[in-house]
């Protein structure tokens, strides 16, 4: 499917956990800071923005909806988002600047739209049955530019920018294998509890909880605080927040405004299938993604594009064990990966122990860490013998630099936290 460009003026946001230094998001270079070995292999496919993984038999009205007895169902998700918004946008010069520099560069990041493709649906159905408001599906707009491989110098990580301490506060597993923070539903299910208990901590005000979540609680809280003993307004337009926030609730409701009037504002929505095009696959075990390719008729970069979660060549050795694949090959996938034993689902090496032989020194010729040698092998210390018999982990040639290069900053990162 085609998107027009004129629809990539309502992608023009940076991610808030990037853009401190930026008033404007066309000043800066790209929206996600891609990891090191992953942006060469998945430009390709990325330009295409997975739209070949999505059976497209839409009709060509984008406006065109079915209607039934009880509701209307929309074929268009953009339109369903359009239709659905709730929000009151209100015209401020706040508001107003933001929507008018959309409207003045609406060739900026024209690709950004195109991520949204294969996860929009999925996020939308959560949202719906936890009955929240349809605006926070375009809060990863504002966080990441719907990519879920962006992350800031500040560690925060995923569509919804989760920052590591606060992922795992909301269950999202981090480790050597696989981070929940870029699981497009782990985080997803993790954001929108987020958002629940920001709204009913602060008062139930929307606005607020989208500055608390940009910003931190208490920052609002005492913003709130103060315009009281004041004797001030408390309304998110009059509190005192960082220049970043005060920039970030106007940046949603332009969006908002700007999907809810684009007839008003002479913009032809896109089609997106309102169907899932997604399904979750248990593997049960863990699997090599390049095994798991070859079975779903994919690349490894599609692959990885469709379950970001996965730090390397294959899914976690403890799960969890599910893998993301277009719904069309579903069924066809689970069938092929059930005639494949356990066992026979991930390359090892089998290795002895030489003299001058270090953990550390094994991990870095085989592309792995000292972390990993020991989880896999059982081992409570980095201490071995010669002679002593070590599984490794391997992955093919091409792809070893990249899994040596991000385990690395796995590790970098795990200290530094």
């Amino acid at each position: 499917m085609k998107f027009l460009c004129s629809l990539s003026l309502l992608f023009l946001l940076t991610a808030c956990q990037i853009a401190t230094k930026f008033e404007n998001p066309v000043e800066r270079n790209d929206l996600a800071v891609i990891p090191e070995g992953v942006n060469d292999d998945l430009n390709s496919v990325e330009e295409e923005g997975l739209a070949h993984l999505v059976e497209n038999d839409v009709t060509e009205d984008v406006d065109a909806t079915k209607k039934n007895s009880t509701s209307v169902v929309y074929d268009n998700l953009w339109l369903k988002l359009a239709e659905g918004f709730k929000f009151e946008v209100p015209e401020n010069s706040r508001i107003a600047k933001q929507r008018n520099y959309y409207l003045k560069h609406p060739k900026y990041l024209q690709r950004v739209s195109k991520r949204a493709e294969p996860f929009l649906y999925l996020i939308i159905e959560q949202i719906e049955a936890k009955n929240l408001p349809l605006e926070l599906a375009l809060l990863p707009v504002v966080e990441s530019a719907f990519d879920p491989f962006a992350y800031s110098p500040s560690s925060a990580s995923g569509l919804w920018q989760f920052m590591p301490v606060t992922g795992k506060r909301f269950g999202l597993k981090q480790d050597w294998w696989y981070d929940g923070r870029r699981d497009v539903y782990a985080s997803t299910e993790a954001a929108l509890n987020y958002m629940q208990i920001l709204h009913k901590f602060l008062g139930e005000d929307w606005l607020h909880a989208f500055a608390a979540y940009n910003s931190g609680e208490g920052r609002v809280l005492n913003a709130v605080r103060k315009n009281k003993k004041k004797k001030r307004a408390t309304d998110y337009w009059h509190l005192s927040l960082p220049r970043e926030t005060e920039n970030y609730v106007p940046k949603l409701l332009a969006l908002v405004d700007i999907l809810r009037n684009h007839k008003k504002y002479n913009i032809k929505l896109p089609t997106l299938p309102n169907k899932q095009v997604l399904t979750y696959v248990d593997t049960g075990s863990q699997l090599d993604l390049a095994y798991a390719a070859e079975l779903a008729e994919l690349s490894v970069a599609e692959i990885q594009l469709l379950n970001p979660a996965f730090n390397h060549w294959a899914t976690s050795p403890v799960g969890p064990h599910k893998l993301l694949v277009p719904t069309r090959i579903a069924g066809q996938f689970s069938k092929e990966l059930a005639k494949i034993d356990k066992s026979k689902r991930i390359r090892w090496q089998r290795y002895k122990v030489r003299s001058g032989d270090s953990l550390s020194v094994i991990a870095r010729k085989n592309g792995t860490t000292t972390n990993v040698l020991r989880q896999v092998n059982n081992l409570n210390s980095s201490f071995i013998k010669i002679g002593q018999p070590l599984l490794i982990p391997i992955a093919g040639k091409s792809q070893q630099e990249y899994l040596y290069s991000q385990a690395q900053r796995f590790q970098r990162s795990q200290a530094k936290n």
